[in-house]
C-alpha cells in the first residue's frame, strides 16, 4: 500500500470515528486549502445507517464554515499569506478573479468544486463580496451537493 493509500485509510478511520463531530472536522478542513474529502467520510457515515439529514446538515456547516475563514483570510490576509502560505499561485488567484468578472457572485455557488472553489472563496473576500450573498450562494452549492451524494448513496 502506497503511502498516499495509507493517509486516505487513516484520514477515513480518524474521522469517523467520532461520528458527527468528526464529520464537522472533515468538512471544516476540507473547505480550507487541506486536500482532504468530506464525501468520503459522509458516504462512511451514510452506510452506517447515521441520520442523513444531520449528516448533510453537519456537512455543510462544517464546509460553509470552512469556506468562511478562506473569506476572512482573503479579507484579512496579504498576497504573501495568499501565495506562500496558501499556496494559491498566482495564475489560479487571476483565472478565479476572471470567473468572478465573467459570471459575477454567482460562481460562488461553484464553490464545492475541488481545484477552485477554495480560490474561489478567498477571491470572493479580496474581492469583499457581500457577506450575505456570499453565505447564500456557497451554502447553497454545498448542500446540494451533500443532498445529492446523499441520495445517491441511500437509494
Amino acid at each position: 500500500m502506497s503511502l498516499f493509500e495509507n493517509y486516505k485509510v487513516y484520514y477515513m478511520e480518524y474521522f469517523t470515528q467520532f461520528g458527527y463531530v468528526g464529520l464537522f472536522f472533515a468538512s471544516f478542513l476540507a473547505a480550507t486549502i487541506l486536500p482532504l474529502s468530506s464525501e468520503v467520510i459522509l458516504i462512511f457515515l451514510l452506510l452506517n445507517n447515521l441520520n442523513p439529514i444531520i449528516l448533510v446538515s453537519v456537512a455543510t456547516f462544517g464546509n460553509v464554515l470552512g469556506a468562511f475563514v478562506n473569506y476572512a483570510i482573503g479579507v484579512w490576509g496579504s498576497i504573501f499569506f495568499i501565495r506562500k502560505v496558501l499556496k494559491i499561485s498566482e495564475d489560479d488567484f487571476v483565472k478565479a478573479k476572471q470567473r468572478f468578472q465573467k459570471y459575477g457572485v454567482s460562481i460562488l455557488f461553484f464553490a464545492w468544486v475541488p481545484v477552485i472553489g477554495d480560490p474561489l472563496t478567498v477571491i470572493a473576500g479580496v474581492l469583499k463580496i457581500n457577506i450575505l450573498i456570499f453565505f447564500i450562494m456557497v451554502t447553497s452549492g454545498k448542500l446540494i451537493r451533500y443532498v445529492i451524494i446523499s441520495y445517491t448513496i441511500l437509494s
